[in-house]
């Protein structure tokens, strides 16, 4: 940020060094002295002028604010949400509709899901056994069972579950989100993804900005230590007091504003200018945001005490301050895909991540619900693809992207309702087929966002969340 026209008598990275070193005896005004700098007045900052000012949508939305529970690896649709009883019927066969070539390790045909159903709500769905909290919101949910995406492979399949695409280097739909809705919190990010344990090896397809600017940027949180203190690295300044760290952020805000004047633009230094002013912003707002210290008893134990249960908690305090986005992505023991388990044990390997779960799920819903939240704010949940009716081994399922199951609730959608449906077997998508590309579409629209509508101009061309297809699925709305 500091690489061209150094100020007279004191460069830009001397004073930084100085304001890093608490100014010495020089002081602050003893910088713009030097500099020359008083003389004539800097460049005002205008918080107007910031890329996460809250912006108009396209025109009325349903909803305010995205929650997606992302769980990565590809949770079996068959063994949770799309009840299938013929497959316990024709156990061990291999029926045409089943016999894909693209799928691996399935010689040993149909497996019967190792999980009781049993139907729930005022709607009558049938949900899995492992799934009992979730169950009872039935009738708040929209199970949307006819996806299918583009390849069965995990990083491509989360790029396009996330960016719509299978290549890297596009934006993370969180990133569309805040680049075309902005903020209503200036105090912290407009994107935030969280994980328990999990090693952001997947920013790519889960947050990034791409080539969007760097404002829009999801911010990685590890919610492993819930310490406020320690959930951001460097949250703390250990040498200077909030007073002088204002006189040092502001100091360096119009430095970088004057260079920025100079250059007559420049997208680098003003995603630089703005991120430097956030991070000062968040060493106050992120402690109190992630405070859960400070909810009541009841609403502690209605949560439960798994970290993706915390997760879910801090998802609604986020978003009750104003937060646009929010991703938490279920990890395990490290595990960043962690429902990829069910290549070799869906009996054990489900009903664990199904338990570090459904709790904090289905308290998530019924907190929002009691705070007046739930009808603003859109939950996603699903993977990037689900899993194969077919056996691979004895007790495992291998990917299956020709059909699988997303649920949303709140947020404009309806309740107690199944969209779509796959084959009686549960593999294929064949009623109402559902592509990402429409989901992406579906989402915008809720936000208030013309998905045609929110393009980027990069490298010669427009691009969108939803490259050059996509239909909203006009149905599921309220």
């Amino acid at each position: 940020m500091f690489h061209r026209n150094p100020i007279p008598s004191l460069t830009r990275r001397d004073a930084l060094r100085k304001m890093g070193a608490g100014f010495g005896t020089m002081g602050l005004a003893g910088v713009l002295a030097q500099s020359h700098l008083l003389g004539s007045p800097l460049p005002e900052i205008n918080p107007n002028t910031s890329p996460l000012a809250p912006k108009p949508p396209h025109f009325a939305p349903k909803a305010k604010h995205v929650i997606q529970l992302f769980m990565p690896g590809g949770p079996s649709q068959v063994d949770t949400f799309d009840y299938k009883p013929d497959i316990a019927k024709h156990a061990g066969e291999r029926p045409d509709c089943v016999d894909r070539k693209s799928l691996r390790n399935t010689k040993m045909g149909l497996m019967p899901s190792p999980y009781s159903f049993k139907q729930y709500g005022k709607c009558g769905k049938h949900v899995s056994e492992i799934f009992p909290h979730t169950a009872q919101c039935v009738d708040d949910i929209c199970f949307i069972h006819s996806m299918h995406t583009d390849i069965p492979e995990h990083a491509g399949a989360m790029m396009m579950m996330n960016a719509g695409h299978l290549q890297p280097s596009r934006p993370s739909m969180g990133s569309w989100m805040v680049y075309g809705l902005g903020t209503e919190n200036q105090d912290l990010p407009g994107f935030i993804a969280m994980s328990p344990r999990a090693q952001p090896r997947n920013k790519l397809a889960n947050w990034s900005n791409a080539f969007l600017p760097g404002a829009y940027t999801g911010t990685y949180v590890n919610i492993h230590d819930m310490k406020p203190e320690r959930i951001l690295d460097d949250l703390k300044n250990k040498w200077l007091p909030k007073v002088d760290q204002r006189k040092q952020a502001d100091l360096l805000a119009r430095l970088n504003q004057l260079d920025l004047h100079r250059q007559q633009g420049d997208q680098q230094l003003e995603a630089s200018i703005q991120a430097m002013e956030m991070a000062f912003r968040m060493q106050f707002a992120v402690p109190d945001a992630f405070d859960t210290s400070r909810e009541t008893k009841s609403t502690l134990e209605m949560y439960g005490n798994s970290e993706y249960a915390k997760g879910c908690l801090l998802a609604r305090r986020l978003i009750e301050r104003g937060v646009r986005t929010v991703q938490l992505s279920l990890s395990i023991d490290g595990y960043d895909i962690a429902w990829d388990t069910g290549h070799g044990n869906i009996v054990d390997g489900h009903r664990k991540l199904a338990a570090a779960c459904d709790q904090g799920i289905a308290a998530l819903i019924q907190d929002l619900k009691q705070r007046g939240l739930f009808d603003e704010t859109l939950i996603i949940w699903g993977g990037e693809f689900g899993r194969a009716p077919t056996s691979e081994g004895q007790k495992g399922r291998d990917h299956d992207h020709y059909g699988f199951t997303t649920w949303m609730a709140g947020g404009g959608v309806k309740g107690g309702i199944s969209y779509g449906a796959t084959d009686e077997f549960g593999l294929t998508a064949v009623e109402d087929r559902v592509h990402v590309h429409d989901l992406h579409a579906t989402i915008l629209h809720l936000m208030g966002l013309d998905h045609e509508r929110l393009t980027y101009r990069y490298s010669g061309r427009d691009y969108r969340l939803t490259d050059v297809s996509g239909t909203v699925i006009s149905d599921i709305i309220a």
